[in-house]
């Protein structure tokens, strides 16, 4: 099938290239001509089609979804920078939506649409017995999982066959940047991982499903991706040899939501999860290679380093009472 994937050349778009050429699908990608981006698409030449451009360029939106069959929405401003430039993520996220599903019906073959949504859409639901259903009541709490709710309304009123994916936590497969934001989510909260390669079977298999269509479905890990965020951090700096940091680093009221989910339905129509969480920072363990040791004999000045990015345990050090 021809499939176009917006924001491909991202952390679950390209999970979702992998897997679809994998499966021998014609794939086009759209995204930004970036640097960065040149050289992730320079590795695909030959083998993906590269439409080039800006969600909220009508005519470039209306170029990539020419003679699609399906169109996998992934392309989407994160947090912190959502929050940071609140009008930018709108015209992007909830504009540049508006544009691809107008593009779409005016086509002469209206395409499907798989739009890539969040868990973090049902907000801070701790106080709540897991799992989370689809049928659950949403309550979005920031400018990121407002634009996904926002967008999945209009995804479902669009009059296209749809299908809604919200995904669990889904780090990338090589180690990014650090960022003090991980400090905001309290080390017991819920949360549920799920492998990129497992979304990317997600999204390939439905691609080619007669059973997916007006559903919303909830991609996990399942049971044995289901943790706390504690240990979610906790695996992710024993397997790069650094060391579980201490629950006072982190916030005591959530900043960022996620929580255990239903993938019964999914599992049952997709049949994608092979990947638990172990195997995950195994793979991340081993594709550090010697730099794994390097970590280890510094993580002394690692997790120091780290541990100074976090304002709760700042504030909490500062708070403790002399013993002198």
């Amino acid at each position: 099938m021809r499939v176009l994937v917006t924001g491909g050349l991202g952390n679950v778009g390209r999970s979702c290239l992998a897997e679809l050429l994998r499966q021998k699908h014609q794939v086009r990608c759209f995204d930004l001509k970036t640097p960065v981006n040149l050289k992730q698409a320079r590795k695909l030449t030959g083998q993906v089609d590269f439409a080039w451009g800006d969600l909220r360029d009508p005519s470039a939106v209306s170029s990539a979804v020419q003679d699609q069959e399906v169109v996998v929405h992934a392309a989407f401003i994160l947090p912190p920078a959502s929050d940071e430039r609140p009008e930018l993520a709108q015209s992007v996220n909830v504009g540049g939506t508006r544009n691809l599903l107008e593009a779409m019906r005016r086509s002469a073959a209206p395409p499907k649409i798989i739009f890539i949504s969040s868990f973090s859409v049902y907000g801070d639901c701790q106080n709540r017995l897991p799992p989370r259903t689809a049928s659950d009541p949403l309550q979005p709490m920031d400018n990121y999982n407002r634009h996904k709710v926002e967008c999945e309304a209009m995804v479902r009123e669009s009059g296209l066959d749809w299908s809604i994916f919200r995904l669990g936590v889904v780090p990338p497969k090589s180690l990014g940047g650090f960022t003090p934001k991980m400090f905001d989510t309290p080390p017991w909260q819920r949360t549920e991982f799920v492998h990129p390669d497992d979304v990317g079977l997600a999204v390939a298999n439905a691609v080619t499903s007669d059973q997916v269509w007006g559903k919303v479905l909830l991609i996990g890990g399942g049971h044995s991706s289901q943790m706390y965020f504690r240990d979610f951090v906790g695996g992710m700096m024993d397997a790069m040899g650094i060391g579980r940091l201490p629950d006072i680093a982190f916030a005591t009221k959530a900043c960022a939501f996620s929580d255990w989910l239903d993938t019964t339905e999914s599992q049952r129509l997709l049949h994608y999860q092979r990947y638990s969480f172990k195997d995950f920072t195994n793979q991340i363990a081993a594709s550090l290679g010697p730099l794994r040791y390097a970590f280890r004999l510094l993580s002394p000045t690692v997790r120091w380093w780290m541990l100074s990015q976090s304002p709760y345990y700042r504030a909490r050090k500062r708070a403790r009472p002399s013993t002198s």
